[in-house]
């Protein structure tokens, strides 16, 4: 597939990477420096490179939306029309010092976004892992055992886009329903923050759902 990436931070950069490994064109847009988008595809390699909001969507089999909440509108009038397109988005609906979310309970950050683009096909997925552990989940991609990554969405054939990204990056994807199950993964993702960052283990954390039998 071609990956239009939307952002080029700690997600946006790492999870570009991965899916240029893993052989999908990628695009890597939205920097504040376009040597820092340069940098990025050398170093993803495969068929990576770097350009415009606008070059990143427009053609683009998917966009991975990975920009502050703040960051939502800019980016968007910069990438243009993405009607029809599948959007894939980590963004979580924080406030501006990042210590609490702006949307939460009777709505969700993926939704209100839904509801900007309302002729895109809007996926939830990603924000429930720290960016720390990314890579080392991929590298240990053949293992038995991958880690459980939850996303959500309306539409069929975008969750099935989003599946492929989430096995490709090397998690196990789990598919928990409609788009307003964000409402419930987005605090979640807190969880993990806390976790990853305010616990005494670091922040290379993924986590496992496994179904039990008799």
């Amino acid at each position: 597939m071609r990956i239009g990436i939307l952002g080029s931070g700690l997600m946006g950069g790492k999870l570009g990477t991965l899916f240029a490994r893993a052989g999908h064109e990628v695009v890597f847009s939205y920097a504040r420096s376009e040597q820092k988008l340069k940098r990025l595809a050398r170093q993803a390699k495969g068929k990576a490179r770097a350009g415009t909001p606008r070059d990143a969507a427009q053609g683009a089999d998917a966009v991975l939306l990975a920009v502050h909440w703040s960051r939502i509108d800019d980016v968007l009038k910069r990438a243009g029309s993405v009607s029809g397109k599948v959007i894939v988005s980590c963004s979580l609906p924080m406030n501006a010092d990042d210590t609490g979310l702006v949307i939460a309970h009777t709505s969700s950050g993926a939704e209100a976004l839904q509801r900007k683009i309302r002729r895109a096909r809007v996926v939830s997925a990603f924000g429930t892992v720290p960016s720390e552990v990314l890579f080392d989940v991929y590298e240990a991609r053949r293992k038995a055992n991958r880690p459980s990554l939850v996303f959500c969405g309306d539409d069929k054939r975008s969750k099935t886009v989003a599946a492929q990204l989430i096995s490709d990056a090397g998690f196990e994807p789990v598919d928990a329903g409609p788009l307003k199950v964000a409402r419930y993964t987005e605090p979640f993702t807190l969880l993990i923050a806390q976790l990853a960052y305010e616990g005494d283990r670091g922040p290379e954390l993924a986590y496992r759902f496994e179904w039990f039998t008799k």
